[in-house]
């Protein structure tokens, strides 16, 4: 039986497509770059929602947030990233911690500061990307 889905389920499947369409075939660089992406989005989200008191978008977009911090964890390699991974395992503990506090306390203020520090390392990683490609030609 077709259902319809509607304006925002139709909304939520393009915004999957057009995701996995970035995904494929992107290089590890551009991999990190979209995670970053996806991270940003679900803290503003989330401190917004905090700010108007709606739990569940709060919860939703936390556990996005989490999800996404712990992908950037696993993904660090201490052997080639050294001093530098072990620098970003430790802000990605702390991004985690206020993320986690925010949540639970429902205070926009921790997980805008995730948000400020990863936006940081986000706009780093790009200037790094963009280096490299400028090397290329």
């Amino acid at each position: 039986m077709y259902m319809s889905r509607g304006r925002f389920g139709a909304s939520a499947s393009y915004k999957n497509v057009s995701v996995a369409s970035q995904i494929e075939g992107a290089s590890p660089h551009k991999l990190v770059q979209l995670m970053y992406e996806e991270l940003l989005k679900a803290l503003e989200a989330m401190a917004m929602a905090a700010d108007k008191g709606d739990f569940v978008q709060r919860g939703q977009r936390q556990s996005k947030a989490l999800a996404v911090l712990t992908a950037l964890e696993t993904s660090l390699d201490y052997d080639k990233g050294g001093e530098i991974a072990r620098g970003l395992l430790a802000i990605y503990r702390e991004a985690r911690r206020l993320v986690v506090e925010g949540g639970r306390d429902g205070q926009a203020q921790s997980i805008e500061d995730a948000r400020i520090m990863l936006s940081e390392i986000a706009t780093a990683w790009d200037a790094i990307g963009q280096k490299g490609q400028g090397s290329l030609i």
